[in-house]
């Protein structure tokens, strides 16, 4: 027989966005709070992000930022404490597997099967990289192909060696990250293969790894097809202008084309965004089902661990709010996005919001821009955008306070750059 446990708040997800929202909603009094992990360890993705740069996410939750940059680890070990120190349980090796009831979840780990309800769920289940396969890359199957989480956690979990030469491929910074780990791993990088116009990363990181590290750069290409058996001999790629060629290699890493894990929330009937493909939000990042919360990579794959952590300590606002006794849930309206801009969250609005919209555009926009917000017509917003940032792979932030405006009885807000 199946045991039943009730707890207050249910954090599926322990990465940054979850155990920020349980050492809040814990530290806050909001009875028991439960996050489930079926990774054996908790932190997410920074789990296996041995480099710097994590330092300024100490603040929101353990006071002034330390002397020395956090790395990945270290932050995942950070945000565990926190909200284990706060009086949340973080529960490893446990899988969601269903909903069992409006907000109630089977589960599965070491201890058996087990039915949890809440009064609030928090859907915090992440994102993930496309693999080879996805992407449609033909030939054979061979070893030594990775997505950049597979290349870290063989390399700085499990120590694993990798291979002596290796094609990097993506159009993301995240790029930039495969790269430092292949050479940590003492690989050499042949080439950094993007199809778009430009290098796949910051300028200085792009400078950086052609002048000073002298790995080329290879934009407007494409990887057509992978060479070799038993293990990758090469990769051959195609340039726009149809000239082909052979990359010699014996490792192959493809970066990037995040996509929302938004299993659970498909398996619950939640609505979810068409651009997204995750579940649509308003800006208290309530979804469709009443008493359930989405927050994260679920709904933008991928912003960075600071956003998440803001994010985190937003939902647990939210969701005191309703453990409090909030009346209503409103639907929202609709926000919906033009070309070239390619999704935003959240993308619904309602009486209150107060969370920043991040936007995502597919393509560069040169020139002087301006964002456009209207509903039925109606002009709510009007903001001009500095020259150079809105380029695809960077998050154009604009402020909640031209939601007021929305009409909650009106049509979709349109978003659209002009």
């Amino acid at each position: 027989m199946t045991a039943v446990r009730d707890v207050d708040v249910l954090v599926v997800g322990a990465g940054p966005v979850g155990l920020a929202a349980a050492a809040r909603l814990a530290a806050a009094g909001a009875g028991r709070i439960e996050v489930l992990e079926r990774e054996r360890r908790a932190g997410g993705v920074p789990r296996h992000c041995a480099h710097g740069g994590f330092g300024t996410l100490a603040r929101p939750l353990t006071g002034p930022t330390p002397a020395r940059p956090l790395t990945g680890p270290a932050l995942a070990r950070l945000l565990t404490d926190a909200a284990v120190r706060a009086g949340a349980a973080v529960r490893t090796g446990v899988t969601a597997l269903d909903w069992a009831g409006p907000l109630a979840l089977a589960t599965v780990g070491p201890h058996g099967h087990e039915t949890l309800r809440a009064r609030a769920v928090v859907l915090a289940t992440g994102a993930r990289e496309r693999p080879r396969a996805a992407r449609l890359v033909p030939g054979t199957r061979p070893a030594g192909v990775y997505t950049t989480g597979e290349l870290q956690q063989a390399v700085h979990l499990y120590r694993q060696p990798v291979g002596a030469r290796a094609v990097v491929v993506g159009p993301e910074d995240v790029a930039h990250a495969a790269v430092e780990t292949l050479r940590a791993a003492g690989t050499d990088v042949v080439a950094l293969v993007t199809d778009r116009p430009r290098a796949p990363m910051a300028p200085l990181r792009a400078a950086d790894a052609r002048l000073r590290r002298g790995i080329p750069l290879l934009t407007r290409t494409t990887v057509t097809e992978l060479l070799g058996h038993g293990r990758p001999t090469g990769v051959r790629v195609r340039r726009d202008d149809g000239r082909t060629a052979v990359l010699p290699c014996d490792t192959v890493v493809f970066t990037g084309d995040f996509v929302p894990e938004p299993e659970l929330a498909r398996r619950g009937g939640i609505a979810l965004d068409a651009a997204t493909r995750g579940p649509a939000v308003d800006g208290r990042l309530r979804t469709s089902r009443p008493g359930v919360f989405a927050v994260g990579s679920v709904l933008h794959a991928v912003e960075s661990a600071a956003t998440a952590v803001r994010e985190g300590a937003h939902a647990a606002a939210a969701v005191r709010d309703l453990l409090a006794g909030a009346a209503g849930w409103p639907d929202g309206v609709p926000v919906t996005v033009e070309p070239p801009l390619r999704r935003i969250t959240p993308n619904r609005v309602a009486p209150g919001d107060t969370l920043p919209h991040l936007l995502r555009t597919a393509s560069p926009v040169t020139g002087r821009a301006a964002l456009h917000i209207a509903q039925d017509g109606r002009l709510l917003h009007r903001r001009r955008l500095r020259p150079g940032t809105a380029v695809p792979h960077r998050t154009l932030r604009l402020p909640a306070d031209w939601t007021a405006r929305v009409d909650p009885r009106g049509g979709p807000v349109r978003v659209w750059l002009a």
